[in-house]
């Protein structure tokens, strides 16, 4: 796949990650949202999407198939697509990170940082069905996401976005970002 730019995003819950990975799509990224591995195994094991479950699902895969088992999940369906650039939303791990290195050797990641504060208030105000809607419930999904390496991924990372500000703020920054690392 030559030509092929391939940008891993990591940050924790309500960072912006997914703001971001929007702003790629309007400049032509293909979007693979790496959470949609532990959605899908959540609902094959007949199990309703709440923090606990896919908390407990995500740490169970890991288990089960190995600290790589959703990057390979990903990696499958970046293989189905044909697109030139592609933005892997939710990496959570230096497993992670060396796996899909592995597979595609122009793999860069970025990290979206935001304060706990700014992302507890977007996280209770998207209130997804998966989103912690209490500070307790908050603390411990962080803490769950740390536990597989999050944090380890995050301070590795190759480019680093504050996603602090208003919405539109955070918007331009990371489509100067994009627009830059497409020029690379």
């Amino acid at each position: 796949m030559t030509g092929l730019k391939i940008l891993g995003i990591v940050g924790m819950p309500g960072s912006g990650k997914s703001v971001a990975a929007e702003v790629g799509k309007t400049l032509g990224f293909t979007i693979v949202v790496m959470g949609n591995a532990v959605r899908k195994e959540t609902a094959r094991r007949g199990l309703k999407m709440t923090p606990q479950n896919l908390g407990r699902v995500m740490i169970e895969m890991r288990e089960e198939e190995g600290a790589t088992v959703v990057a390979k999940r990903s990696i499958a369906k970046i293989a189905e697509g044909s697109g030139g650039r592609i933005i892997v939303e939710g990496v959570r791990s230096l497993a992670e990170v060396e796996e899909f290195r592995k597979h595609f050797p122009t793999f860069e990641l970025l990290t979206i940082h935001a304060s706990p504060e700014t992302r507890f208030r977007r996280i209770y105000k998207r209130g997804r069905s998966d989103d912690s809607m209490n500070r307790h419930a908050f603390a411990e999904r962080d803490e769950r996401e740390l536990m597989v390496g999050l944090g380890l991924a995050i301070a590795m990372a190759d480019h680093v976005i504050t996603s602090e500000g208003t919405l539109a703020q955070y918007k331009k920054r990371v489509r100067t970002f994009l627009e830059e690392y497409l020029r690379e």
